[in-house]
Parts: C-alpha cells; sequence; structure tokens
C-alpha cells in the first residue's frame, strides 16, 4: 500500500510516503510559507521514490485543529491531488498525530492554539490502537479536563507556551514532557494507513478541516489590558 501524506498545521510543513510500513518523510520550519514550497515538497518526495501519483492509494492529511489558513493548505492540496488522480482520502487528528509521534501510549496532548487557549486531547493506546480518553477541544490551560492516573507523556507546543500552568494543572500524573512535539507527516500516514486498509477512504469532495474555533483573532480591544 502507498499512501501520500501533508501537514501544515503548525510552522512546519512535512510531507510523507508510506510504502508498506516504510515511511520515507521531508519536514521543515517555513513559518507561513506552506503555500508556497509545499507542492514542489510532495513532487520531489515522489520523483526521489519513484511512485507516481497514479501508483498511490490513497492521501491523508492533517486535518487540524491547527493554523486555521494551514489546516486549509493541506486539507485543499489533498483535495486537489486526490480528484485528479481519483484517490480517495482521509483526515487525520492532528492532536492524534501528536500522540503518535510522541513515542507513547498515554499522552496529553496539547497545540498552542494562541489567544490564551490551547487545542486539547488525551489518548491511550490499546493492543496498538488509539482510543480518545478526551476527545479534540478548544480550552483555557487552566481549565483543561481532567485526566486519572499517572505515568502520562505531556506532547505539543500548548507545554511551551503555557507549560507552567498545564503542569501544575496535572501535578503528579506526568512522566515526561515534549514540548517540541508537533503534527508530522509520518504520523499522519502511519494513523491513516489501517483506516485505508479497511476501505475507510472518502471520496475527495468530502475532505474537510477540522476547526474547533470559529474565531481567528482577538479584537483589539480585546488585547488591550482592562483598566480597573
Amino acid at each position: 500500500m502507498k499512501i501520500l501524506a501533508i501537514e501544515t498545521s503548525t510552522e512546519f510543513c512535512s510531507v510523507a510516503l508510506w510504502q508498506d510500513g516504510v515511511v520515507s518523510e521531508k519536514s521543515e520550519n517555513v513559518g507561513q510559507k506552506h503555500s508556497e514550497i509545499l507542492v514542489a515538497m510532495l513532487d520531489g518526495l515522489l520523483q526521489q521514490a519513484g511512485v507516481k501519483l497514479a501508483q498511490l492509494d490513497g492521501i491523508a492529511f492533517g486535518e487540524g485543529p491547527g493554523s486555521f489558513t494551514g489546516v486549509r493548505i493541506a486539507c485543499g492540496v489533498a483535495q486537489g491531488l486526490a480528484l485528479g488522480a481519483n484517490l480517495p482520502v482521509i483526515g487525520i487528528c492532528t492532536l492524534q498525530a501528536v500522540a503518535q509521534g510522541s513515542g507513547r501510549d498515554k499522552v496529553i496532548a496539547a497545540l498552542d492554539a494562541r489567544m490564551a487557549e490551547v487545542y486539547f486531547a488525551v489518548y491511550e493506546k490499546h493492543e496498538g490502537v488509539w482510543h480518545a480518553v478526551c476527545a479534540p477541544c478548544l480550552c483555557l490551560p487552566q481549565e483543561a479536563p481532567a485526566v486519572t492516573g499517572s505515568g502520562w507523556q505531556a506532547a505539543g507546543s500548548g507545554f511551551a507556551a503555557h507549560g507552567e500552568v498545564l503542569q501544575a494543572r496535572y501535578a503528579g500524573q506526568l512522566a515526561a514532557i515534549d514540548a517540541a512535539c508537533v503534527p508530522q507527516a509520518g504520523a499522519i500516514a502511519a494513523l491513516a494507513a489501517p483506516l485505508f486498509a479497511a476501505g475507510k477512504g472518502l471520496d475527495a469532495a468530502l475532505a474537510m478541516p477540522l476547526y474547533l474555533r470559529d474565531k481567528v483573532a482577538l479584537k483589539t480591544s480585546e488585547r488591550l489590558p482592562v483598566e480597573r
């Protein structure tokens, strides 16, 4: 099985090719220039592997949550390529990709959502399958959902932006923290592979980003300190 994966929800732009469990991946911190380099990265990856678009079994993409523009880019490019090659698509939650990329089986995933909030989810892996203990949500770090037990791996940029608050929230429950962990295309491909194998790929026209927030920026008045 051959799967192309795209992830652009953070400042990283990453692409990956899954070939029967072997992953080739390219990833680069590009700031906000995803749209300028993504197609070239995809072309380079496929050419290097000697694989044509028509030989793929499907295209996976990071559906979000994340940068509003970033998740739209990944979805749009995946959709366009899939429509042209008549391929199915699968969107993968970026928070689950963080859990997959952490290398652990019990993960509290938090991505910086700006505006003093985090995108948040909790996952546990049982017999190789991820289960959402807490479904993806948008919340203030001090109001992040409670978890039970200890030995949790904390992962994601939310722990870089709001580490002190989140560590206090889960005091005594964290085994380790990887604040540099970001969703990557290799993890997207690994999560999508069993779904494609099970015939769960969607028609490209049905590809949709996952938004957990309608508002993408604070008004000037909301950014100003409140006078008391």
